[in-house]
């Protein structure tokens, strides 16, 4: 209990210290009060009445109270944030989002009708739901087409998240760059604890090819943060499949989607690829996902400044609430007693 009303004093600050000069104008009470005096010719006439000291005493301490409040409320008294480690259950998560133009179409690979769904709009849908499904995580959000765009830093701010994820749904471009993608949704993660749980989720519907010259690179990257590698693979109605080999020459050019999961399988790093043909494989595969990357983490919990100006001028005013009724009651009390008293009956000074 003392530790803790230690911390909360050691948080609080004030917006305006000058005014807390002030504050000696609060022992004005104890030198005068604002209850009428009545003259006695001897204390000792006077019966003792603690009831009467106890009122006194209250009323001197409201005085007091008002004062000092009044004051206290002008310097702008607040709690300073504070930033609390806590653990929970969940992980960094880096999301690469493809915008391809490709993305723009539905499973079924045609422009969507009515109430159909583009690939791009269904993922941008489930994985809001996912976001919002894990309290401790921390997420960054990167897309990329012809060239990247970091949309998002890592951030516990889940709000901004689903609200970063909303905002990528602008038509892409043709041309699917997933080396530079990659590259920097490996970045956001940044400098975190080495024992932290690191997720890469890539969602995107293939057709990409990795230079050769960039493979190094991305595998010493890769080798660095260590993450666990999802590949979300969109797959278009009557598209080859990631286990497909082409019918002519297997190369990356004609079998993209292949070539780059066969590079994924030897980072070295955890990976598992999801293909999903339609808007409930995504979900489902998102749910193995989340069932997947619970493991405990730290997070940071920050807590903003707290204002207490109301409070003081609410107890100030609590004070001068308590002040006016003794006034009152004094009032009332004197007018009953200096009334004239009703003349007496004729009949009354006959009998007397």
């Amino acid at each position: 209990m003392t530790a803790s009303l230690m911390a909360l004093v050691g948080r609080f600050g004030v917006t305006a210290p000058a005014w807390l000069w002030l504050l000696p104008l609060a022992l004005l009470p104890l030198a005068a009060s604002a209850q009428t005096r009545i003259p006695v010719p001897s204390l000792a006439l006077v019966p003792a009445d603690g009831l009467s000291r106890l009122v006194d005493a209250v009323l001197t301490l409201a005085g007091m109270a008002a004062i000092g409040l009044l004051i206290l409320a002008l310097a702008g008294p607040h709690l300073l944030g504070e930033s609390l480690v806590r653990t929970g259950e969940g992980a960094q998560i880096s999301l690469l989002i493809d915008r391809s133009g490709s993305m723009n179409e539905t499973f079924a690979g045609r422009q969507p009708l009515g109430l159909e769904e583009s690939k791009a709009a269904a993922s941008r849908r489930i994985l809001e739901g996912f976001v919002g499904r894990r309290a401790h995580d921390l997420v960054a959000v990167s897309a990329f087409s012809t060239s990247p765009m970091a949309v998002l830093p890592m951030t516990d701010r889940h709000e901004a998240v689903r609200a970063a994820i909303r905002a990528i749904d602008r038509p892409g471009l043709e041309a699917t760059n997933v080396a530079r993608g990659l590259g920097l949704a490996l970045a956001q993660f940044g400098p975190g604890a080495p024992d932290a749980s690191r997720v890469l989720l890539l969602v995107s519907d293939g057709a990409a090819v990795i230079d050769r010259r960039i493979q190094p690179l991305l595998r010493e990257e890769f080798a660095k943060i260590h993450p666990t590698l999802y590949w979300l693979f969109l797959r278009t109605a009557g598209a080859p499949g990631l286990g497909d080999r082409p019918a002519g020459e297997d190369t990356p050019q004609a079998a993209p989607e292949r070539h780059l999961d066969l590079f994924f399988k030897s980072l070295g790093v955890p990976y598992r690829a999801f293909e999903a043909e339609n808007a409930r494989a995504v979900e489902e595969a998102i749910r193995e996902i989340d069932r997947q990357e619970r493991k405990p983490i730290s997070y940071t919990e920050r807590r903003p400044q707290r204002d207490l100006t109301g409070y003081a001028y609410g107890l100030a005013a609590l004070a001068m609430g308590l002040l006016l009724a003794g006034k009152l009651a004094e009032t009332g009390l004197a007018t009953r007693v200096a009334a004239p008293r009703p003349a007496a009956s004729r009949e009354t000074r006959r009998a007397a």
